[in-house]
């Protein structure tokens, strides 16, 4: 009855680190000179939805930035099993994938030095699976049986810097 208890108690601690969001790592010495966040802001956090397979970061707004500009990347890497079927409707064969899909945008500095980074979120599809993917004989008809994200890069990097002043991975 014990071990029971132990293993139901080790269960419920590996769901509940599962589900904490991952936190960014911020170094404005990859930033403009007096680079912060802005009162009421924070550093973004990123958080995975392993029900549509999304990974989304909040945004925040930085001031002290001048007319900097940042570039802002959000990679997403999933796992993928699938089975190719042949004309017939028999399974042939089962396989599984890599697919990274990534979403970019280019932040621009508005009006007293502050740069809004915006929030974003990209979503590995069962289309993303399949365009990444072949049956290995032209004839076959790929079926995507599941999706597992198995991590994620999100940073915010300022022109002219060539490391990111804040960084997510997950």
């Amino acid at each position: 009855m014990r071990k029971l208890g132990i293993i139901a108690v080790v269960a419920l601690m590996a769901i509940a680190l599962a589900a904490v969001p991952a936190l960014a790592v911020t170094n404005f010495d990859n930033a403009p000179s007096g680079a912060h966040y802005r009162q009421g802001s924070a550093e973004p956090v990123c958080t995975v939805n392993e029900a549509t397979n999304t990974v989304s970061c909040t945004g925040t707004t930085i001031g002290g930035v001048g007319n900097t500009n940042a570039d802002v990347l959000l990679s997403v890497t999933a796992q993928a099993d699938l089975t190719c079927t042949n004309r017939g409707g028999n399974l042939v064969e089962p396989h599984s994938t890599t697919v990274t899909d990534t979403t970019t945008a280019t932040e621009f500095s508005s009006r007293n030095g502050q740069i809004v980074i915006d929030p974003i979120r990209e979503q590995i599809t069962e289309a993303d699976v399949e365009r990444a993917f072949t049956c290995p004989n032209r004839n076959w008809t790929e079926d995507v049986q599941s999706i597992t994200i198995t991590g994620f890069t999100y940073s915010v990097t300022f022109a002219g810097f060539d490391d990111p002043a804040i960084l997510v991975r997950g």
